[in-house]
């Protein structure tokens, strides 16, 4: 690990590189970043077990510093998980290149011929905390889209990302592209979150990546434009046409699959006419696995559950627990998920497709969901191979980000010698 006296300087020659290496990216053919990609997945799989040897590093280090069981689940790297990072880098390595795609083409009165063409952003910063698996994310996806990028790992997954970070600059070097191009930060100091936050120079876009506290302090201190949710406050209201089996499984899976992760549900509200004729079997099923309910009124009489406090609607509770509550109708659960949600990702269970439709209009949140699980709020989920996060702003980009909306555009503009009257 690097321990160099002067993180401002080290980080603007890391930034600098950056930008020359965006330079050469912005127009490197779709075959060689292919290439690259495909090389880059190849060299995980090739060193897993070099890449679980250093995650077993990281995983010492997280318990030394009492991370919770939740986060430990985001830093560790098995087998299976690796092999899920290789089929995110072929996926992308699959997909379309973005940069140069034609989005609008047009011809005015005047002649002029008119293209709005995707471009890359320029150089990313990303920051994030825990999960190792975003350095290969991050890393194929700003690639993908024609982007330098620079990566600020957590401290506890210093190791494993370095070892992702060796196998992503293999690819680079076969493929004959800038090694330049995806940099991680070599050392855990603090210092160069701030000097990458204010990098207006070379730097074009910050993505956090991580708990409330990362995202909040990137928000509130970058100079830099950010793309980022605070936080991942997911809902699911089941309304009173829901089909009970559905309901069951579905929160269950929204709430236990993993719950470490943005898209797991962190408060379930249940429609008054579907628990009049269904009873608290939904509860039940959660605490029956070990899930700490916190439930208001009437749901707070069921066996096995914990009354709830105001702090926990509203809460990211990033554990087997979730606040619950009764709600009468769709318009009161939609006021409720309006004071506590996050616009991140919010769903609604129901066989009434009017209820559907008025859920969907009402709400903003970057994701809404008809009888899904809210564990598919995921760039894989949605096609794009991995993301690099999940935007719930309204500038540029929401919901997942991935290589497509990494890209910014430009206007091409044709003409025969036309001159302006």
């Amino acid at each position: 690990m690097t321990k160099s006296p002067d993180i401002t300087t080290m980080m603007a020659d890391i930034g600098q590189r950056a930008r020359t290496a965006a330079q050469a990216l912005a127009t490197a053919s779709a075959e060689r970043k292919h290439a690259a990609l495909i090389g880059a997945a190849e060299a995980v799989w090739a060193n897993r077990q070099n890449i679980m040897d250093a995650n077993a590093e990281d995983l010492v280090y997280g318990e030394e510093k009492g991370l919770s069981p939740a986060m430990m689940d985001r830093l560790m790297l098995d087998e299976p998980r690796i092999r899920s990072i290789v089929d995110g880098l072929k996926a992308i390595a699959a997909q379309n290149d973005p940069v140069g795609e034609v989005t609008a083409e047009w011809e005015e009165a005047n002649g002029l011929r008119i293209q709005r063409v995707r471009t890359p952003l320029g150089v990313i910063g990303v920051i994030y905390e825990s999960r190792p698996n975003v350095t290969a994310d991050a890393g194929a996806l700003c690639l993908k889209s024609g982007n330098a990028v620079i990566l600020r790992g957590g401290s506890e997954s210093f190791h494993s990302s370095s070892a992702l970070h060796a196998c992503l600059q293999q690819g680079l070097r076969e493929a004959g592209l800038p090694e330049d191009a995806i940099q991680l930060v070599p050392t855990r100091d603090r210092a160069a979150v701030q000097a990458m936050l204010t990098a207006t120079d070379t730097i074009d876009v910050i993505v956090p990546r991580g708990g409330k506290g990362l995202v909040g302090l990137v928000q509130r201190e970058a100079r830099v434009p950010v793309f980022a949710h605070l936080e991942g406050i997911c809902h699911i209201y089941v309304g009173a046409t829901a089909n009970p089996e559905m309901a069951r499984e579905i929160i269950i899976n929204a709430k236990t699959r993993r719950t470490g992760i943005c898209g797991a549900m962190e408060c379930l509200l249940i429609d008054w006419r579907f628990y009049t004729e269904h009873g608290d079997g939904l509860i039940t099923g959660l605490t029956d696995l070990g899930v700490e309910v916190r439930a208001e009124g009437e749901l707070a009489k069921v066996v096995g559950t914990t009354p709830a406090t105001s702090e926990d609607f509203g809460t990211e509770f990033l554990d087997m627990i979730c606040a619950a509550k009764l709600v009468d109708g769709v318009d009161e659960a939609i006021a409720h998920i309006r004071q506590f949600g996050s616009n991140h990702t919010d769903a609604i269970i129901t066989e009434d497709l009017q209820a559907r439709d008025h859920f969907f209009a009402q709400l903003d949140s970057a994701i809404l969901m008809h009888n899904a699980s809210t564990q598919f709020a995921d760039g894989g989920e949605f096609g794009m191979g991995a993301e690099i996060g999940i935007a719930t702003g309204k500038m540029h980009a929401r919901g997942p980000v991935g290589a497509e909306q990494l890209t910014s555009f430009k206007y091409l503009v044709s003409g025969g010698g036309a001159v302006r009257a």
